[in-house]
């Protein structure tokens, strides 16, 4: 890094299990200074004050956009306040990072349009997936390999998930990840037909939606989500992406990590490529917020997958698939 460089001065919204890891993903670092966090409650929440004792807490982000000094913010609070919350921080010119979703509904989304510029670069939405490192050899293969006959994406979840987060669904809370993964290895290239189907557990609950979709050249691709995985497997489950090209084909299997410990019983340490460790924060949040800190530093381009217009697309495809299912979404 050159030494005339400055870190990016950046605060973070939302005191939940991501905007936890993004502000200790930011404290470590050195592309950053971390300057302030927001959140709902009054006081500092635990454990981020034992964490990051040093790092101000506002419970008002207008007070904090004001006071902190900061030049950028990560959003990684609810969905339905991500609009308003960007909205604010685009108004006052600062540059955000929204983790996904990025909204409740196209109809939200498109309300930022106005103040989005047209490359995006004031606006990057977060899909870690697309910073995971396998994911990431897959698009080299793809580049370097050719054309994609076929796409098969599965993504599977604990079927305690609706029991705990009525209304949830598939769609929404997994197969988005893998959509956008689509999304970037085809170039944003719009299919010509997405359709889907549902199944639902004995209680009525969705627990499983199947989707497929076309490209103009061919290019089929299969997603599933479900929430069917048992309490004796990892607890987020299995993902698993295979592809198909002409003499060749390539699987990723990025959860949970290859590594497994037993004991009284099994763990599967790493769910996610996500390190927060003392000597270094390593992994595709870490590359998420390193891509970020270049995008504000105006170094580095929005990536695909990552802009405003790629979030109005997969909102499409996931309002266009969900009419095809039949099935409601949870801001309907």
């Amino acid at each position: 890094m050159p030494t005339e460089f400055q870190p990016v001065r950046v605060g973070v919204i939302g005191t939940g299990r991501f905007g936890r890891l993004h502000a200790l993903t930011l404290a470590g670092l050195t592309e950053f200074q971390l300057v302030a966090i927001v959140g709902r409650r009054p006081e500092y929440p635990q454990p981020l004050k034992s964490e990051l004792p040093d790092v101000p807490y506002w419970s008002s982000l207008t007070t904090a956009i004001s006071q902190s000094g900061a030049e950028a913010w990560v959003v990684a609070c609810t969905t339905s306040a991500h609009i308003d919350i960007t909205r604010t921080l685009l108004e006052a010119g600062l540059t955000v990072l929204l983790e996904k979703p990025l909204a409740d509904s196209l109809t939200d989304a498109l309300s930022l349009q106005p103040l989005v510029l047209p490359d995006s670069r004031n606006l990057m939405l977060g899909h870690i997936l697309l910073f995971n490192s396998e994911f990431q050899q897959l698009q080299l293969e793809v580049a370097t390999r050719g054309k994609l006959s076929y796409v098969d994406c599965v993504r599977h979840r604990p079927a305690s998930i609706p029991a705990a987060f009525p209304g949830e669904t598939p769609l929404e809370s997994t197969m988005v990840h893998d959509l956008y993964c689509l999304q970037t290895l085809t170039n944003r290239e719009q299919p010509q037909s997405l359709t889907a189907i549902k199944h639902h557990n004995p209680d009525g609950a969705t627990d499983i939606v199947h989707a497929r979709l076309q490209w103009p050249n061919g290019l089929i691709a299969t997603c599933t989500a479900s929430f069917l995985t048992p309490a004796g497997m990892p607890p987020r489950g299995f993902d698993r992406m295979e592809v198909f090209g002409d003499g060749w084909a390539a699987r990723i299997q990025p959860n949970p990590r290859p590594i497994d410990v037993w004991a009284e019983s099994a763990v599967w340490p790493m769910a996610l490529e996500i390190r927060t460790a003392a000597n270094g924060p390593t992994g595709m949040l870490a590359e998420e917020l390193r891509t970020f800190c270049r995008v504000v530093r105006r170094s580095a381009d929005v990536p695909i997958g990552a802009r405003y217009a790629d979030a109005l697309q997969v909102q499409q495809w996931i309002e266009t698939l969900a009419h095809s299912a039949g099935l409601t979404l949870r801001h309907s």
